[in-house]
């Protein structure tokens, strides 16, 4: 190799390492080193743009629009309404979600799946008396064997396809391409998943004290001028009140705590409680209690008529983790104030001014209207819900299926190619009133478009400048030439790389790899491209690895030592039949 391909080489291992420290965001890494392939020289400036033009990119970001039109005519209503029902057992209800979700996320990204799914999971388990972590984890998982189904079942799928296609000129896959491998690995795998995951899961029910989806530290003040001062916190109701529990006053510097009924209150007493999303909102509309306030500035309580509740779950890329909420200053940097926040479920202790703020702390935000639309794709959440949502167009929601069906029946019989079919969907989504041209807007993920067309630049660079070439030959070294261990070290070297950075970044990482291995060895590069699809979807082991599994994570009331347990042998048994299901379909010999 010149200069260019080590140069190239050193710069794919930065950017790894830059976001795995999770310091950084991913699109803002790629970018970054898009701007310096460019300038150096190392690709050209059609190059080094070509992924933003590239037909995988385009149909992503058609499919997210079809998935918003599904999402808010109230299509995923209909499965729950019809499939959830009243099972008897633990087991019947993961099936129950596994089923419908895997089904849903092969012609869906699953990101909105299981962002659609979450409440109506968690209303659910209330209902049939079923712990919430008994059923989190399986949603997420069945959402990401889905994604297996067929092309356009995550966006992985579609990008890799992408870069085949430029980077060897031929035709791509058809929409079903990877279905023989991935509906025998997705049954397999939700098989396993049933049989297995009622008896390991955690079953924290019992330790949810209210019920609650999650149980949030929240922290108010009494008003200086409120009718509350003086009185007692028996008085005040404020030891009646369901699901909802006064854990201690901080008063001048000290705590109060084993609050008694006859502590009186004074102004500017800042009382902590522990307590679910409902509750709270039932708490702030008491006369007397207001939100407490941690910037020296004053607070938005003006205008607080204006004003909503908003559910945000922190991302690993956001700018505020390591800073207490006081330090991060939310009314200045985003407009709005900390009124709780939740981590795996439970309460965190202590002033809530002084909590650090860590990957997946769903945080209670008080906001202005304006604060969702504008931060619902922002790096730094990876989920804000609304409390006051929209209400569906649920008129629309058999219209938005046969939209999707005539979407897939389109590409499926090859009368228009996957990027038409899905442009011609999410046109009729818009038109066809399944949802608006706003909600269309914020349904494209513009961070993942950024990671995705920023990575053919350096996914170009490793290809033409032989350093691909070079790592091959080193994978090649390891499998002695070997057809099917070389499949199995590129299916794990993708699942590792997964799990430290984004799965759109790590395979369009190693596809040129990926072709230069298979023209040395003289083989056909498909069953490879599909162990790289296979590889970068199938992230089970840990929240951060996936985005629906840290969209669980606060939810279910899991603990990071709850993935591992249950995920990483999900990982190594996927992987292996994978690469056993490929060997099959493409008769490579053991």
């Amino acid at each position: 190799m010149d200069w260019q391909g080590w140069f190239s080489l050193g710069l794919a291992g930065t950017a790894l390492i830059l976001m795995s420290s999770g310091r950084f965001a991913p699109h803002m890494v790629m970018m970054g080193v898009l701007v310096v392939l460019s300038v150096s020289g190392v690709v050209s400036p059609d190059q080094a743009l070509s992924g933003f033009s590239n037909s995988g990119l385009i149909t992503v970001v058609a499919l997210f629009v079809v998935a918003a039109g599904i999402h808010h005519s109230g299509g995923v209503d209909l499965l729950v309404h019809y499939l959830l029902r009243s099972p008897k057992t633990v087991r019947s209800a993961q099936a129950r979600i596994a089923l419908p979700v895997s089904f849903l996320s092969g012609f869906l990204n699953n990101t909105p799946v299981v962002a659609t799914m979450i409440p109506a999971v968690h209303a659910w388990s209330r209902k049939i008396g079923v712990s919430p972590s008994k059923l989190m984890i399986p949603l997420s998982y069945s959402a990401i064997l889905g994604g297996t189904l067929t092309l356009i079942g995550t966006s992985t799928n579609l990008v890799v396809n992408g870069q085949y296609q430029q980077l060897t000129g031929s035709e791509g896959f058809s929409i079903f391409s990877i279905t023989s491998v991935g509906l025998p690995v997705a049954v397999i795998g939700v098989a396993v998943m049933l049989l297995v995951l009622p008896r390991v899961l955690p079953d924290r029910k019992d330790q949810q004290k209210f019920g609650s989806m999650r149980e949030f530290t929240l922290e108010v003040a009494v008003s200086f001028d409120g009718p509350l001062v003086g009185k007692s916190v028996g008085e005040a109701g404020l030891r009646e009140l369901e699901r909802l529990y006064l854990v201690e006053i901080e008063r001048d510097g000290s705590v109060v705590t084993a609050v008694p009924s006859e502590e009186r209150l004074r102004g500017g007493d800042r009382l902590v409680f522990a307590g679910d999303t409902q509750a709270i909102s039932d708490l702030l509309r008491i006369n007397g209690i207001v939100p407490s306030v941690h910037e020296d500035e004053p607070s938005l309580s003006k205008d607080r008529a204006e004003r909503r509740l908003v559910e945000a779950a922190l991302s690993p890329q956001s700018d505020v983790l390591g800073l207490t909420i006081r330090d991060a200053r939310f009314r200045d940097r985003y407009g709005a104030v900390v009124l709780a926040v939740a981590r795996g479920g439970e309460r965190v202790s202590g002033n809530l001014g002084n909590i650090r703020l860590k990957p997946g702390d769903v945080l209670l935000l008080e906001a202005r209207p304006a604060f969702v639309s504008r931060q619902r794709y922002n790096k730094d959440f990876l989920l804000i819900n609304d409390l006051d949502t929209e209400t569906p167009r649920h008129d629309r929601a058999w219209l938005s299926w046969g939209v999707l069906v005539v979407l897939v029946g389109l590409a499926a019989c090859g009368v228009l190619s996957m990027l038409n079919a899905a442009l011609l969907g999410a046109t009729l989504m818009i038109l066809l009133g399944c949802c608006s041209i706003i909600q269309a807007q914020k349904a494209v993920d513009i961070p993942v478009v950024l990671t995705i067309a920023s990575s053919f630049a350096l996914g170009a660079a490793l290809q033409q400048t032989g350093a691909a070439t070079y790592v091959a030959e080193g994978i090649l070294g390891m499998s002695h030439g070997h057809v099917l261990l070389a499949i199995l070290l590129v299916y794990f070297a993708v699942s590792i790389l997964t799990e430290v950075i984004t799965n759109n970044a790590a395979a369009v990482l190693v596809i040129p790899i990926v072709l230069s291995m298979t023209a040395t060895m003289g083989v056909s590069p498909e069953p490879f491209v599909i162990a790289v699809m296979m590889a970068a979807s199938a992230s089970f082991a840990t929240p951060l690895g996936y985005q629906t599994n840290m969209m669980v994570f606060g939810p279910g009331g899991y603990r990071f030592s709850d993935f591992l347990r249950v995920g990483l042998p999900m990982n190594l048994f996927i992987g292996l039949m994978t690469v056993l299901v490929i060997s099959l379909v493409y008769e490579i010999g053991v």
